[in-house]
């Protein structure tokens, strides 16, 4: 099998304070399964695509627990498609994790779904790298405002950077299905378009 153009790791969402084992049937990491299979069989051959797991359910303050299982997942693609460039794909916490990842140059693309970014996680984004957030205008489990606040600065920066808002939208992004997925899509086909 030849190696993809394009390695896509989607991370999914969590909580703020849990020790709760992660689970890959839990409502979260389901959650972001269309968007995995989706990319997959849209772009085929052109792309490989996993999605993360982490070893609890929450952030945990400054443990940040996911971290560690999430750069062991890029890590693994890099090693597995050296020089292929990595495109991110994160809902909620998994929105803050990729913006965090993002700090690694090998890291082409960014797309945050409804992020919890805190404390400017954005600011760990490195300069080349291309970013949509994709945020609800309804959203009160994260804040819009905040994700807005944050593509702004990296525009400012110099960065690639986009805001699309999702008018009545809310967290679990089970509205407007042909805006979230089809953002998406066209998203990881211009990054193809890139390499």
């Amino acid at each position: 099998m030849r190696s993809p153009r394009l390695a896509v790791l989607v991370l999914p969402g969590g909580t703020d304070f849990s020790y709760r084992p992660f689970s890959r049937t839990q409502g979260s990491a389901m959650r972001m399964y269309p968007f995995s299979l989706s990319i997959q069989a849209r772009f085929g051959d052109a792309v490989r695509v996993r999605q993360a797991s982490y070893r609890v359910y929450g952030w945990n303050g400054g443990q940040a627990s996911p971290m560690p299982h999430a750069r062991y997942a890029l890590d693994r693609m890099k090693a597995a498609y050296p020089d292929t460039p990595v495109a991110l794909v994160g809902h909620s916490m998994g929105g803050r994790i990729v913006a965090h990842l993002a700090a690694d140059p090998a890291v082409s693309d960014v797309l945050a779904l409804a992020p919890w970014w805190q404390f400017a996680d954005w600011r760990h984004i490195h300069d080349d790298a291309r970013v949509l957030a994709i945020h609800g205008e309804a959203d009160t489990v994260t804040r819009p405002h905040r994700t807005r606040k944050g593509i702004a600065e990296l525009t400012a920066r110099g960065v690639a950077a986009e805001y699309v808002s999702v008018p009545d939208g809310r967290h679990a992004m089970l509205d407007h299905l042909g805006l979230w997925h089809g953002r998406t899509l066209d998203f990881i086909g211009e990054a193809l378009r890139r390499t």
